[in-house]
């Protein structure tokens, strides 16, 4: 494994997910998934997250479209808020998935407009 790889995919994960969500990744990890943590981190943050063609923002935005029409609804709510630190806004949030609905069906837009605006109620309580 390419610690300077690995490094980055940590620092950026962190950065877009937060530490309490990595720190919580990282701490839960167990014998059996520990090697996918470590993919994750170095190969999905690392060495794609950490390509400097595209800004995170649009990283963000193109997460979005794609889980959401995977229908992986726990990891839309993960990167929803992700998207938030990224700086993508809720109007923009509202227009992928206003996208979705188009080009990949009403019901997976449906599921994430709720997860969504979900997600939006929660950070305002906060």
């Amino acid at each position: 494994m390419s610690e300077n790889t690995f490094d980055k995919g940590l620092r950026i994960r962190t950065t877009v997910l937060g530490q309490e969500y990595v720190d919580k990744a990282v701490k839960s990890a167990s014998d059996f998934n520990r090697p996918f943590q470590d993919l994750v981190t170095e190969y999905c943050w690392g060495a794609v997250w950490g390509r400097d063609e595209l800004p995170l923002k649009t990283r963000s935005m193109l997460t979005l479209a794609m889980i959401s029409v995977l229908n992986r609804p726990h990891e839309l709510r993960t990167h929803v808020r992700a998207a938030l630190t990224n700086g993508v806004t809720r109007d923009e949030i509202r227009e992928i998935f206003m996208k979705v609905a188009i080009y990949a069906g009403v019901p997976a837009a449906v599921d994430s407009f709720r997860i969504a605006r979900e997600t939006f109620a929660e950070l305002d309580q906060h």
